[in-house]
């Protein structure tokens, strides 16, 4: 099988070719669009594969506080039949667990601090099943908590805040009050602490408040749980199994997946990725349109060879292919060489972060700042094959126009002062 000359002379011409300065200084520059290429593409797989690993990371330390979906009765009221509805929840083949809960706000005090909290009421031999920290309490703080003994559990952060630890003593304030003759008095419950927790997400850690389910029904006036807490065997398919229960639950239920609890967050996370994608798109752009001057002064070199090759019978459409090879080649070596490199960092990044941390003695990440305190990666296939093709395309689409000039070389005028 014979190598169409086109392919053998675009590769070629990409090589530093004859040892003659012009064709070494057009060789850099075709070096210097292929590394930056290169540089472009890997940057945009190791942002986004960083950016990917950080809403992961997040979102596993708010899905250990949270489930999957919560069903709830209208207005903060008791579910009329609880049993029956959790018979429904579990009848689902996407279910994996379920509990009932109590959810409410209150004021929580000790001496003069005063923290706004969000109280919730759970059964603590069921709590395991539907979020991964309560699988962590329940051989510490879940036993202790009682039907009738108002232990609370509390976040790390506001217990730190509030200056208490297990086996003090603070002040639970429910919001409606008892009417007396004397006007409507806060109803108000000391709560012994028996345990503490660190989900590793801030916004849970410091307003938490979780005690058994019969205390919460007493403190609140309730006749029973206000929801139930879900979770699934995939946490991505939350929406399409909470449009089922939508439609098979009986009874005015409402129905939020976890997707919604956090919808602002999320969506701001995807719009910083998205713009994040576009600005780095921006840095492979240039890279590739370097080939435009790249090959232009190929073409303005190659003028002699070319004519020669006219001459010999070469058709326009052949001419036009050879630079099309070069500029072809540079973009495929200069991507590809981005992507190992690229896939090469964002798979060991949590190896070269460290190493660079002790390296400058600095640390990237501070515990007391960002949510995490190590930089998470994780390339996802959806992100890096877009990233390849435009990165081929852009390079494609900057020797169209350097290769038509070549095509349009005229012999004649080309060796008129060989």
């Amino acid at each position: 099988m014979q190598i169409p000359y086109e392919l053998i002379l675009g590769w070629r011409y990409t090589r530093a070719g004859r040892a003659t300065r012009r064709n070494g200084f057009i060789s850099f520059i075709s070096g210097v669009s292929m590394l930056g290429i290169a540089l472009g593409v890997a940057a945009l797989i190791i942002v986004l594969s960083v950016m990917n690993g950080f809403q992961k990371e997040v979102r596993d330390r708010m899905l250990g506080v949270i489930s999957h979906i919560e069903v709830f009765a209208p207005q903060g009221a008791a579910l009329p039949d609880p049993q029956k509805t959790l018979a429904e929840i579990r009848a689902n083949p996407n279910v994996v667990g379920a509990a009932t809960f109590i959810a409410a706000q209150a004021l929580l005090a000790r001496g003069e601090d005063m923290k706004g909290t969000l109280v919730r009421g759970i059964d603590p031999a069921l709590e395991g099943q539907v979020t991964d920290l309560a699988v962590e309490l329940e051989k510490t703080a879940f036993p202790k908590l009682v039907s009738g003994g108002f232990g609370v559990v509390l976040g790390g952060e506001l217990a730190r805040a509030m200056g208490v630890r297990e086996g003090d003593t603070v002040t639970l304030i429910a919001p409606s009050g008892q009417v007396t003759p004397a006007g409507v008095v806060p109803r108000l419950k000391q709560m012994t602490v028996v345990g503490t927790f660190d989900s590793g997400h801030f916004e849970y850690d410091s307003a938490l408040v979780m005690m058994h389910q019969d205390d919460a029904a007493k403190i609140f006036r309730l006749e029973g749980p206000t929801g139930i807490r879900i979770k699934l065997k995939d946490l991505h398919q939350a929406r399409e199994v909470a449009l089922e229960l939508s439609h098979s639950l009986s009874g005015d239920l409402l129905i939020r997946d976890w997707t919604r609890q956090n919808k602002s967050w999320f969506a701001a996370v995807e719009l910083e990725k998205r713009m994040m994608f576009i600005i780095l798109t921006l840095i492979v752009a240039v890279a590739a349109f370097n080939l435009v001057s790249t090959l232009v002064m190929t073409v303005t070199d190659k003028r002699a060879d070319i004519a020669i090759l006219r001459t010999l019978g070469a058709s326009p459409q052949s001419i036009m292919g050879v630079f099309m090879v070069q500029g072809a080649m540079v973009g495929v070596i200069g991507t590809l060489s981005g992507l190992l490199l690229g896939l090469g960092i964002a798979f060991n990044i949590d190896v070269i972060v460290p190493a660079l941390e002790r390296l400058l003695n600095a640390s990237f990440l501070p515990k007391d700042i960002y949510l995490i305190s190590r930089m998470p990666s994780e390339p996802q296939y959806s992100d890096i094959m877009p990233i390849v093709v435009i990165s081929l395309i852009l390079a494609f689409l900057a020797t169209i126009y350097p290769s038509w000039r070549a095509s349009r070389v005229n012999p004649a005028e080309a060796l008129r002062y060989e």
